[in-house]
């Protein structure tokens, strides 16, 4: 165990130490400080040691240089069972500083104001508390490093229990702490630097080098399988997206459940008007938008009731009783997921009490990001599919034109298409999801399968395709089904015979130049 007999204390975060230094005091560990932090610890009578005074140099340069000194340093890299590096401190008349407790300038607070500049932010970045970090938890089997206030009571609690001793294991997990603190910290400073300076560049580039760092949000109730562990975690110092929900009733969320909530909070805010989605297994199973919401919902619900068993369920708007004893007769759902609850939805809600409630206050709005998937021993990194559709751009190809109805249905399931598995074939009626062929191998068993789904409502359905046809099988079939009309991407060498088989069973067909695969 080691010993505590002198600690330096200089931390931006004052939560509870002030308590935490008295202690040591009490306990007679000399305390050495800094500026803002020795001020406070003597205003509040204790006897401090100010850094400058210890290390016989003055802070200079506005502050940014005060405890870069060899008597801080050698203080905490010195091995005590190392007798030379022992002699060279008595040469050197440098004590040994047992504990080191620092919290680091709030450089992610400061870029997070609006307008801040880029000098303010190069100020808050700290380099005095990332160095006795690193140089304390380096050196962790004799030295004590706390970047945590959290952590204060439990430290207090094991000195007093050991005469003024920490047991090896807790210096140990002190020092991982840290690093998992200036590695945050560093990736922190680099993300906002480098997105500052790209805006200056003519084509931003991918990082060279991508650092992301993030934080445990808890510990899920399994993964995709009972039989494997799981926890969710946040981007690091980032509360947007489904790292800000939460959860007002129902069980623990699992790894399944997650992914679902994503697909279901990204394919709602695709759309302006009240929208109501099921979500299945990472694919729409229902989708509907109206001016009334408890009519959006009933549409999407209708749309594959045996699949929307045990689904997730997003909607854009406020959950209101009359909507809340709607999904409560819905059958079983696994979640509930809405800007807002009102107080009667909740209380109605609340009675199945295995269905989790999700509020996510920022659902209707996108945030552009990096797109991460993981593979085997690497990362890909992708813009976000966050394209629009601009309906000027739409080029219709075939000598049937889409009527205005036909055209916003086209588009309404064109964004549906967006957030379904390739290959993925959407058919609506108006703007409601009636057929979902989803993550087929062939074009043409997605068109099968939505057909399927759909039974006599695919007559004067519209068709939306995420890729383009390879070949006019799907066109065939289409037109047997009695679709009116068809939105895809073209640009397939075969788009001659496509337009073609289009032009011959009389559906009008436009095409937008973009894909959408989602694998």
């Amino acid at each position: 165990m080691v010993r505590i007999q002198r600690a330096l204390i200089s931390v931006s975060d004052k939560t509870g130490i002030v308590d935490f230094v008295k202690e040591l005091d009490k306990l007679g560990v000399e305390i050495l400080s800094t500026g803002g932090t020795a001020k406070l610890l003597h205003d509040s009578g204790i006897k401090v040691k100010e850094v400058s005074e210890y290390t016989g140099f003055p802070e200079m340069l506005d502050g940014r240089v005060k405890t870069l000194h060899p008597k801080i340093h050698a203080g905490l890299l010195a091995l005590r069972h190392n007798t030379q590096h022992m002699q060279t401190l008595k040469e050197h008349a440098i004590g040994c500083i047992d504990m080191v407790v620092v919290n680091l300038y709030p450089f992610e607070r400061t870029i997070a104001k609006p307008g801040v500049s880029i000098e303010e932010a190069i100020e808050n970045i700290d380099i005095g508390g990332p160095s006795m970090l690193r140089s304390a938890a380096k050196n962790h089997l004799d030295v004590a490093v706390l970047c945590n206030p959290g952590r204060y009571n439990k430290i207090i609690s094991e000195l007093k229990r050991n005469k003024c001793r920490l047991s090896r294991q807790l210096l140990r997990d002190l020092a991982v702490e840290v690093f998992a603190l200036t590695g945050a910290y560093d990736s922190a400073i680099h993300n906002y630097l480098r997105g500052h300076f790209k805006k200056e560049q003519a084509s931003p580039s991918f990082p060279q080098e991508l650092v992301i760092s993030f934080d445990k949000i808890q510990d899920l109730r399994y993964g995709e399988n009972a039989h494997q562990r799981a926890a969710f975690y946040r981007q690091a110092k980032k509360t947007a997206g489904l790292a800000a929900m939460k959860q007002l009733g129902g069980k623990e969320l699992s790894f399944n459940n997650i992914l679902d909530l994503n697909a279901a909070a990204n394919i709602v805010k695709e759309f302006e008007l009240p929208a109501a989605v099921f979500i299945k297994h990472n694919n729409p199973c229902g989708v509907a938008e109206n001016r009334d919401l408890l009519k959006a919902y009933q549409d999407s619900w209708a749309c594959d009731k045996l699949s929307a068993f045990g689904a997730i369920v997003s909607v854009n708007r406020k959950i209101e009783l009359p909507l809340a004893k709607l999904i409560a007769k819905s059958g079983f759902l696994e979640c509930v997921i809405c800007p807002e609850f009102s107080p009667q939805a909740v209380s109605v809600l609340k009675e199945k009490k295995n269905l989790r409630l999700l509020e996510l206050k920022d659902l209707c709005r996108k945030n552009s990001e990096f797109d991460f998937r993981k593979v085997e021993g690497g990362l890909l990194l992708q813009e976000d599919d966050d394209i629009t559709l601009d309906q000027n751009s739409l080029k219709v190809v075939t000598k049937k034109r889409p009527t205005a109805a036909q055209m916003q249905s086209l588009i309404f399931a064109w964004k549906v298409a967006k957030h379904t598995k390739s290959n993925a074939i959407i058919l609506a009626r108006g703007s409601k999801t009636v057929g979902i062929g989803a993550g087929q191998m062939s074009r043409v068993d997605s068109v099968f399968i939505a057909a399927k789904k759909a039974g006599k409502f695919t007559q004067g359905s519209c068709l939306a395709s995420d890729a383009f046809f390879p070949k006019e099988d799907a066109i065939t079939l289409a037109a047997r089904i009695k679709v009116k009309a068809i939105i895809q991407p073209g640009g397939s060498i075969a788009d001659e015979e496509i337009i073609r088989a289009a032009d011959k069973h009389k559906i009008a067909m436009v095409t937008t130049g973009i894909r959408h695969f989602r694998h």
